[in-house]
């Protein structure tokens, strides 16, 4: 059965457009440092599973694109890399802390702003609107990814 996600990307490291363009169009979703949403990765999302690819921390934050996941868990190499921003010193190359998969962008939409997306009524109980919610990755009800499909002409 399938399954669906939102999966916020700030678009200066990764945009939509950057996905786009990747080969493939696929893009690793590295810097996941929340251990629910690495868990959702982990134990739920399975390859296949609709992703609504979500800009954030940006001026204009909300749904850009359409996306796939499109492997397996493996080891976020970030972890691992002193340079990175998302280096995690504790972190044991023989037990990774911290997981990624990989993301195929399949198109761009215009986007749906957050504002758009809290004024309508059939979103009220979306995850990303929930007061305080801060993961960067949220299951999607099937009743929602159909209804911003069908609304937004995905």
């Amino acid at each position: 059965m399938a399954q669906y996600w939102l999966m916020k990307s700030e678009p200066d490291e990764c945009s939509i457009d950057d996905a786009l363009t990747a080969p493939g169009a696929t893009v690793p979703w590295t810097g996941v440092r929340n251990y629910q949403a690495r868990n959702f990765m982990r134990d739920a999302m399975q390859v296949g599973d609709g992703v609504l690819f979500y800009h954030s921390s940006c001026p204009e934050p909300g749904i850009a694109g359409i996306a796939r996941v499109a492997s397996d868990i493996q080891p976020d190499p970030t972890q691992f890399d002193p340079a990175s921003p998302y280096f995690d010193p504790k972190s044991d190359p023989q037990n990774p802390r911290w997981l990624l998969r990989e993301v195929q962008a399949l198109r761009k939409m215009p986007l749906i702003d957050l504002a758009s997306l809290r004024a309508t009524p059939e979103l009220a109980d979306l995850l990303i609107l929930q007061r305080g919610s801060r993961l960067s990755i949220t299951p999607v009800s099937a009743a929602h990814w159909d209804f911003i499909l069908a609304r937004w002409g995905a």
